[in-house]
């Protein structure tokens, strides 16, 4: 890895280099066309302006002689450098005023076409390259009349001349390059000892996260990754990731650790029962069958239970669980779960109130319907139902409301035990979550208030802890469903209440003495 990063740094050095380097020779091709274009026409303007001062301070008789004479001293280093003066005609073709008969050759083999007429006309310097020559023309006047005999150009006139030089311009970069190349092979090498360098930095922390991840897979969950402190903040968020990650798995092993002694303990104990209770009733050792076989069957209800409850919560975390959600009468749920409830209360010696006017004696007000599976409801409603009884000292109360424009239709149980401690209150959700020092009832499966967060949960409805409830202390649980939509069907009159019978099936043998202090989760 820290090869391919260094490797991969270095080229990005040489490719920038490269490109460095070809750009530069690219602008200074370009440079120096421009500069000889430049030079060139700055050349044909001084030789226009002293073929006209010749001509100018020459007898009037005298000027196309003048003319031409200086045209012939001028033509051999003109010849030399690629330059020429040429006559124009009224017709903008060339022709050769030494000697009219004699064909025009432009300089470095151009073409009339090369050079644009309609600027040459408008006095205006025509430039061009083709590669690395260039070439410039000028049109001018001698501004004197001169007196041209012939048959070309008879009678005394002002002679149009054209200036055409051509010239290959320098495009090397000359002792520049030699320098460019040294820097460049310079700038390689500490290139290529900062990339190592650089590249040993970057996979330091990547080899140290990749070692430490496949601790991790091995099932040491104590590894942890060393946080940089210099090597960037998206390494050390790498590292921090990591270590969270580790930090997650441990406490959901612990979870899970503890999840299955719980089980144990919770299969163990009835299981314990059973076998003690069915080695006498074997063996002949007890004389009240009735009693033995009573605690017998409490017993398995109990492990029915609890098997019942795990292979239910499994379904729910997997996904593998339908709904059929319909309108719902809450209330009508609430009151059925109350009415189910009130003998396992008043064997445990508990008040069991329900705080829903339209179900009261006067039986009064509109229905608070929800949205919600009538049986996953009814689940719902016992299993916090029964949660309360666990811890309540005196009394609980279920409650019903309609919601507002914020909250949907409301299911709130009361008790008035020693309420949820602030480091419980976010895990009373939990799979047999239990505080260090709960104390409560021995009621139920433990996974009760598990499974009423993932069923609320499906139903679309949200559901929380709140403690103290009173002035007393207390807790309340509060289930929050979503209101009946366009879809919903009219509000199901099935009784809903599979859930509450699941719960009442082993109350009554589990009940035993009230406990006071910190209440457990579930």
């Amino acid at each position: 890895m820290r090869r391919r990063i260094s490797l991969t740094m270095f080229a990005l050095v040489v490719g920038a280099l490269a490109f460095a380097g070809l750009a530069t020779l690219g602008l200074v091709y370009l440079d120096s066309i421009h500069t000889t274009e430049t030079e060139l026409v700055t050349e044909a303007r001084q030789l226009a302006e002293g073929v006209q001062e010749e001509v100018l301070h020459a007898n009037h008789h005298d000027s196309l002689a003048v003319l031409r004479s200086t045209l012939a001293v001028l033509k051999a280093p003109l010849n030399l450098q690629n330059e020429a003066v040429y006559g124009v005609r009224p017709n903008f073709t060339f022709y050769n005023l030494l000697d009219p008969r004699e064909p025009v050759v432009l300089p470095a083999k151009l073409k009339p076409a090369d050079l644009e007429t309609a600027q040459l006309v408008e006095s205006l310097p025509v430039t061009g390259h083709r590669g690395d020559l260039v070439w410039a023309a000028l049109l001018f006047s001698t501004q004197k009349p001169v007196a041209v005999g012939g048959p070309h150009c008879p009678g005394c006139q002002d002679v149009n001349l054209v200036v055409v030089l051509a010239r290959k311009a320098p495009t090397g970069v000359g002792g520049a390059g030699t320098w460019f190349a040294i820097a460049a092979a310079a700038t390689l090498l500490v290139s290529l000892v900062v990339a190592n360098r650089l590249g040993h930095r970057i996979a330091r922390p990547l080899q140290q996260a990749e070692e430490v991840t496949g601790r991790i897979a091995a099932g040491d969950l104590s590894a942890r990754v060393p946080v940089p402190s210099k090597e960037g903040q998206e390494l050390v968020s790498l590292a921090n990731s990591v270590n969270k990650m580790a930090a997650s798995l441990a406490e959901a092993r612990g979870t899970q650790r503890q999840f299955l002694m719980s089980v144990s303990h919770d299969l163990r104990t009835p299981l314990t029962s059973i076998r003690g209770y069915a080695e006498a009733l074997a063996d002949g050792a007890t004389d009240d069958v009735a009693k033995a076989a009573s605690v017998v069957l409490a017993e398995a209800t109990r492990l029915e239970r609890l098997v019942g409850d795990l292979l239910e919560l499994a379904k729910l975390e997997a996904g593998s669980f339908s709904l059929s959600c319909t309108s719902v009468d809450l209330g009508e749920v609430a009151a059925q779960t109350v009415e189910a409830f009130e003998p396992a209360a008043a064997s445990l010696g508990l008040q069991l109130e329900l705080d829903a006017p339209r179900y009261g004696a006067a039986g009064s007000g509109q229905p608070v319907v929800c949205y919600a599976d009538p049986d996953r409801l009814g689940q719902v409603a016992a299993n916090v139902v029964e949660n309360a009884l666990k811890y309540a000292r005196r009394k609980v109360t279920v409650g019903v409301s309609r919601g507002d424009g914020r909250r949907g239709p409301t299911l709130t149980v009361v008790d008035d035990g020693p309420g949820i401690g602030p480091k419980d209150l976010a895990r009373v959700f939990e799979r047999l979550y239990q505080s260090a020092d709960a104390a409560s009832r021995k009621l139920g499966s433990g996974l009760g208030l598990a499974i009423v967060r993932e069923l609320v949960t499906a139903m679309g409805g949200e559901v929380w802890a709140e403690s103290p409830a009173g002035p007393g202390g207390g807790a309340r649980i509060v289930v929050e469903l979503r209101p009946p939509g366009p879809q919903a069907r009219t509000p199901s009159r099935e009784p809903a209440l599979s859930g509450a019978n699941r719960a009442l099936a082993s109350l009554p043998q589990a009940s035993g003495p009230e406990h006071d202090g910190q209440r457990q989760a579930n």
